[in-house]
């Protein structure tokens, strides 16, 4: 198991299942549904990661699509796969591109979507092996701590 998860709420967590599954490339690795067939739990797998979603079910687990759109946290995830195709089959699954592919100083493209409810979303790939005094010199900040 990761080290460290995150759980995301949505309205509807069955179509945000399946739309993580067409649009992000996420595999469904556990699903536990009540009497009636609503989402208790459910873990998706992306590469060694692992997401969990469930049902909004209290004033603090809620979806964004519930709050007006607001977030308290982004996910971002790291992919080894083409990032402008990527992006390209999210927007046909519905994603709202919020930044399209764009190459960072630190040497990554990246992108930004909106889920359809709201959960926003950072994909990168690594282009590019970048040293820490090539970022400083890019950006004008100091960074400690450079990997």
């Amino acid at each position: 198991m990761p080290t460290l998860r995150s759980a995301l709420f949505y309205k509807n967590p069955k179509a945000a299942i399946a739309w993580l599954e067409s649009a992000l490339g996420f595999e469904l690795a556990m699903l536990l549904e009540d009497a009636e067939g609503n989402v208790a739990h459910s873990q998706l797998t992306l590469g060694d990661g692992t997401i969990m979603v469930g049902g909004e079910w209290s004033a603090f687990h809620q979806s964004p699509a519930s709050l007006g759109g607001i977030n308290s946290q982004t996910v971002h995830i790291q992919i080894d796969t083409d990032i402008d195709a990527h992006c390209a089959r999210a927007h046909e699954h519905g994603a709202q591109i919020i930044e399209p592919p764009t190459t960072q100083f630190y040497g990554d493209r990246t992108y930004r979507c909106r889920d359809p409810e709201g959960h926003i979303w950072t994909i990168g790939q690594t282009v590019a092996t970048v040293s820490r005094e090539e970022a400083e010199a890019a950006t004008g900040l100091k960074i400690t701590g450079w990997q």
